[in-house]
């Protein structure tokens, strides 16, 4: 099964270019971006040998749809989407922080919380609390964003404090983050799903206007539960069941990986792949409640290469 691992994408009046662990972004002029999303799949800030099949179609695609769901709410970088795995839009300066915002006491924040802290990111965490218990309202737990290496936690009041945002454009980039947030949980409520946690990237164009950028409410960048069985695994104390890419680190933590140094990465069977691809494609289909459709992978880079100057010929 073809993958796309690695671009030698150049695109007409290309000015810039930018590979992250999962996407590559390319600059058109002054003001137009094309990100593509690969099949390649990262964990524990590694990007593992192998690609995914459809995993880049399924991450651009439901990136798409809440995009474009959440518009009206606020204004976004998105303009379309040419290609399954490429969404083309408009640049935007980052700010250098990304908001994350948990709904539910889990991940990062419940291993804080068991190390007996009850203050994450200049927030303070109610005593009493389990793991996976919704909080009274989301909290916001911002990060840093690092060129290189992790992201670290950062307080509103020390962001502010750096001069990292202005205290005017921090005040709306928390309220967007809670906006898009309540509308993220409502949908996922529709399909019988908790939007648990999430990040949301944030830039301003050349006109100075604040945009929602990158993607939003994927499972690389978001914790989902199901509804069904909620509330009985919190009183007995069990694991949630979850939509995210979870069930990755877990294989690897099982087969002796964590990212450290001295460690191999597990082989890859092909049966693992299909495994995973089936997985994300699984994910999709709960989170937009649509069937997913299988684009025609057999070259995928002539088919990027035609769908994005076929775009960028319009503009």
């Amino acid at each position: 099964m073809n993958t796309l691992t690695t671009s030698k994408f150049q695109f007409s009046g290309q000015t810039s270019y930018y590979k992250g662990k999962v996407r590559e972004v390319f600059g058109i002029s002054d003001d137009v971006l094309v990100m593509v999303a690969s099949d390649r799949l990262s964990a524990f800030d590694v990007v593992l040998p192998k690609g995914i099949p459809f995993k880049g179609q399924v991450l651009n695609q439901i990136a798409y749809k809440f995009l474009k769901a959440t518009e009206d709410i606020v204004p976004n970088w998105l303009m379309d989407s040419p290609d399954p795995v490429v969404s083309i839009g408009k640049k935007a300066d980052p700010f250098k922080v990304e908001m994350v915002i948990r709904g539910y006491l889990t991940g990062h924040a419940a291993r804080t919380y068991k190390s007996g802290l009850r203050v994450l990111c200049g927030v303070d965490l109610p005593d009493g609390m389990v793991e996976d218990e919704k909080f009274p309202e989301p909290i916001i737990t911002p990060t840093t964003k690092a060129d290189q290496g992790h992201d670290e936690d950062i307080s509103r009041e020390e962001i502010l404090k750096q001069g990292i945002v202005s205290e005017e454009d921090y005040i709306q980039l928390e309220n967007y983050t809670k906006k898009v947030f309540q509308r993220g949980t409502e949908m996922a409520a529709e399909k019988g799903l908790i939007l648990v946690d999430t990040k949301y990237e944030f830039g301003k164009d050349k006109d100075g206007n604040i945009l929602l950028i990158d993607e939003i409410h994927t499972p690389d960048s978001s914790r989902y539960f199901y509804q069904e069985g909620y509330e009985e695994r919190l009183k007995a104390g069990e694991g949630q069941k979850q939509l995210s890419k979870e069930f990755v680190r877990q294989w690897l933590i099982e087969n002796g990986f964590q990212g450290q140094d001295g460690q191999a990465i597990p082989d890859m069977t092909e049966e693992y792949i299909a495994s995973v691809s089936d997985r994300y494609i699984e994910l999709y289909e709960k989170i937009i409640g649509e069937k997913f459709v299988k684009a025609d992978n057999s070259n995928i880079d002539v088919r990027v290469k035609k769908n994005v100057e076929d775009y960028l010929a319009k503009l």
